[in-house]
């Protein structure tokens, strides 16, 4: 079985002001990336409304769609606009990592890569933030847990910035074990060691700007790989953000496109020994085009190496 890719038209019609980090030209340069690569290509189904009711309540939703233009541009906060494609777009995420998660659990595919936008793991219960309007990684883990009847659920991101939209929807779940690097300072300005959820079911690890693979590969060796151990996972969910690389613009991490390597491989190495391979992983940011597609491919190409 081949390493399933999730994605959907849609996802490039949710459009933001020229000039914003993220734009369609993300996804479209990964789409081109992995083009060449032997994968299970998928369209992503829309999502039924009351999957996303698993995380986020009835009145978030229609206050997204009230707020949707019929033309040009609305600006929920600082940086999230909606225009008239990216309810469409949003409800396509979500149906992609919810057929990732019934694809791989189903045995139809070892693991799975949703290639979508808007990314998610900023939005928290009831506020849509830092460009994120659902909470795909989290809403993934709430359909493992509650559809497929799994009793452990481990998500990792390795995103630049915090995970607070995730963090948020899976605070009070015992079930899901939440593991997370994040540039610390750095927008949004949580995650903290001490944020660890109402269970102590979350592991914030910040890392110093400027720090680089020495100080991301140690965090990873004895905090992150152990505590997934011994949580002993049935699925793996990754919140795959590029956007520690060294190229990118909004932050100072200085990952290379091997450190994305690295992390994906020990992710997998994992995973076969914990939970039969089952990884199902989800686009969040990178905002430097050429750094974006190199890793994402990287990150795309060690899950078809786990997958033979």
């Amino acid at each position: 079985m081949k390493t399933a890719l999730i994605t959907h038209a849609d996802c490039l019609n949710h459009v933001t002001p020229e000039g914003h980090p993220e734009r369609v030209a993300r996804l479209q340069h990964i789409l081109h990336a992995l083009e060449p690569l032997d994968l299970n290509r998928v369209t992503a189904p829309f999502a039924a409304e009351d999957d996303v009711l698993r995380i986020h309540p009835a009145d978030y939703i229609a206050d997204l769609r009230r707020a949707r233009p019929n033309d040009g541009f609305a600006q929920i906060d600082g940086d999230t606009f909606l225009s008239p494609g990216s309810i469409d777009a949003a409800f396509r995420g979500a149906g992609a990592v919810i057929r990732a998660v019934d694809m791989v659990l189903g045995g139809e595919a070892p693991n799975a890569f949703a290639a979508i936008r808007p990314p998610g793991h900023h939005a928290e219960t009831s506020t849509a933030m830092g460009f994120c309007l659902f909470g795909n990684a989290a809403l993934a883990a709430k359909h493992a847990l509650d559809h497929h009847g799994l009793n452990r659920v481990a998500v990792v991101d390795f995103d630049v910035h915090h995970g607070n939209g995730t963090q948020d929807l899976l605070w009070d779940e015992p079930r899901a074990l939440l593991v997370t690097s994040q540039q610390m300072p750095l927008w949004p300005g949580s995650g903290r060691p001490d944020e660890d959820g109402a269970h102590g079911q979350i592991l914030n690890m910040p890392l110093s700007p400027e720090s680089g693979s020495a100080e991301m590969r140690a965090a990873y060796e004895t905090q992150a790989f152990p505590r997934l151990r011994a949580f002993k996972p049935e699925l793996i969910i990754i919140s795959a953000g590029f956007d520690a690389h060294q190229d990118d613009p909004l932050a100072s991490l200085n990952w290379t496109t091997g450190d994305f390597t690295w992390v994906t491989a020990e992710l997998c190495a994992l995973a076969q020994d914990l939970c039969q391979g089952r990884i199902v992983s989800t686009l969040e940011g990178g905002y430097d085009l050429n750094a974006l597609s190199a890793a994402t491919k990287a990150h795309v190409q060690e899950l078809m190496k786990a997958a033979t």
